[in-house]
């Protein structure tokens, strides 16, 4: 990866995964997430019946673990990310780390180029971890086709997007507790609590332009078609790749601008 990188951001890069790899939050995220993709795969496989072409998701109730470990590694790569960029402030690193660069917007670019490919790195890990378990547990319970590929490939392009808001929130909050109360304060509170309000006054489609609902619709791929809550996954992509950029966008342009 490095070999491919422009020469000037070879060593801001070095530096931003020498922290990652030795800080012992990434570690704790990490070994998190695959224990509870682990467990969750495992059990799911044991306790599943046979496939029903009609239950739901399509990938059949063996792999429900496998969706509880993605969601897990979406919620983890959002605190990861938002710990990330908002620590520096919390630590009162990130004047002493701009002082020594050049050009800031190089470092935002290997803040979240790092930030991205630790939750890939992790998200690749996890469907790893299920899919053995799926495959030791369950093997007669779930079919490895295009549905479940998608699902896996959904689960990682969820992971990236969703570190990299959370990123995008650390620089532009500049606090990693308030990033991370935002992030989770959103998906597990106040998202859910817009759905039923939505849902009160007959504007559930409404609902499908939020990230937490793109989300669903990303990893999910080809499950709950009925649902007015979710969209259909490419236009869930879209919409997920808008506040993806929107919130790295903006935490760039505040890092960039404002004196530190």
């Amino acid at each position: 990866m490095i070999t491919i990188l422009p020469p000037d951001l070879v060593p801001l890069v070095n530096s931003e995964v020498r922290k990652v790899t030795t800080l012992p939050p990434s570690r704790f995220i990490a070994g998190t997430a695959l224990a509870v993709a682990l467990v969750a795969s495992t059990a799911s496989a044991l306790l599943a019946g046979k496939p029903d072409p009609k239950a739901e998701p399509v990938t059949g109730t063996a792999t429900i673990g496998l969706y509880v470990g993605l969601a897990v590694v979406v919620l983890a790569a959002a605190v990861f990310g938002a710990l990330g960029t908002g620590g520096e402030y919390r630590h009162g690193t990130m004047p002493v780390t701009a002082l020594f660069t050049a050009d800031r917007d190089r470092l935002a670019a290997a803040k979240l180029l790092v930030t991205g490919g630790f939750a890939l790195a992790l998200a690749l890990a996890v469907e790893a971890v299920s899919l053995v378990a799926l495959f030791a547990f369950g093997r007669a319970k779930f079919d490895f086709d295009l549905e479940l590929a998608a699902v896996l490939g959904g689960g990682l392009l969820a992971a990236v997007c969703w570190s990299l808001i959370g990123a995008g929130l650390g620089l532009l909050l500049r606090s990693s507790a308030t990033a991370v109360v935002v992030v989770l304060g959103w998906l597990i509170v106040l998202e859910p609590l817009l759905w039923l309000v939505a849902d009160g006054f007959g504007a559930s489609g409404f609902v499908t332009l939020f990230p937490g609902s793109a989300t669903l619709s990303t990893v999910a791929v080809g499950s709950y078609p009925d649902s007015d809550f979710l969209a259909p996954t490419p236009a869930a992509i879209v919409v997920l790749l808008l506040w993806t950029v929107g919130l790295g966008g903006a935490g760039w342009w505040n890092l960039r601008r404002l004196d530190l």
